[in-house]
């Protein structure tokens, strides 16, 4: 029995595979059995630019590494502001050259430190040009990624007018996103309104991204009405049940302190990050 595998990129040591619940795998016209349960061999790699490699390494010989040592990556936590992690997060995931329908542009900060010349970047917002990012003018599969940010502070989402959050520059999104009335205590409401956006968005994603297309979320977890939302989480949840690869997290962590106008008595840990999740299409949404 041979027992030690090797795939490009990754190293494991698999040493005294199991008796039984084997798996037969082809390497070539090698043939090896492996044990159901060993996370090397069942994972499947999943990439539009690129495949694992399976090979045996016979009679302990393996071959010389390619690349240099380094500590120059793009790493997962960052202290920095949006323009300056999201070229991070194209330059690992987004090829040059590609289309990228922003739908939730805004201002378009995500894109201050991007040449323009790199990506063919299609801007729309609700509150720049009446484009919803729930219902989007765009045929199916023509997008190579989609950069999808909506407004993930509840107080877009309840359900009365006269408690509503958004003025000023923000009033498109408070009478688009909430239809400027009140709604029926059917629909979601405060943290689970702000997650059913994501929701329909990301359904609409799906359908103008191509097959292996990328999608990028930004997203913040938050405290609503006492109660602990890991949004992220949820998202990360619905999203892969839905055709969706999490491909990469990103930790967000802004420089300066937040701060709030009173407090009683603190009960949980106040939000002082937030995440870009980076999903690849494997599937049409279900």
């Amino acid at each position: 029995m041979r027992n030690l595998v090797y795939v490009k990129s990754r190293v494991w040591l698999i040493q005294s595979v199991a008796a039984s619940r084997y798996i037969d795998y082809q390497i070539g016209k090698e043939s090896i059995l492996c044990a159901s349960d060993c996370f090397a061999i069942q994972y499947k790699w999943q990439s539009s630019r690129s495949e694992w490699s399976t090979k045996l390494l016979m009679n302990g010989k393996r071959r010389s590494p390619n690349g240099v040592a380094t500590s120059d990556l793009i790493l997962s936590t960052h202290i920095c502001g949006n323009a300056e992690l999201f070229p991070k997060i194209l330059q690992l995931h987004v090829p040059v050259g590609s289309i990228v329908a922003d739908v939730t542009y805004g201002k378009g900060v995500f894109w201050k430190q991007v040449a323009e010349s790199d990506y063919n970047v299609i801007a729309s917002d609700i509150a720049i040009n009446g484009i919803d990012c729930r219902n989007l003018p765009y045929d199916g599969g023509v997008m190579d990624c989609v950069v999808l940010d909506p407004p993930y502070m509840e107080g877009f989402y309840r359900t009365k007018q006269s408690t509503r959050a958004g003025t000023g520059t923000y009033s498109a999104f408070r009478e688009s996103y909430s239809s400027g009335d009140e709604v029926s205590d059917a629909a979601p409401k405060y943290q689970a309104a702000v997650l059913d956006m994501y929701i329909s968005a990301g359904k609409e994603a799906s359908r103008v991204l191509r097959d292996r297309g990328i999608l990028i979320v930004k997203c913040q977890d938050a405290v609503s009405a006492n109660k602990q939302w890991l949004t992220h989480v949820d998202i990360i949840k619905e999203y892969t049940q839905r055709g969706f690869y999490t491909r990469d997290l990103f930790i967000l962590v802004r420089p300066n302190r937040p701060a709030v106008s009173r407090v009683l008595r603190q009960v949980h840990a106040r939000k002082n990050h937030s995440y870009f999740l980076v999903f690849e299409k494997l599937c049409s949404w279900e």
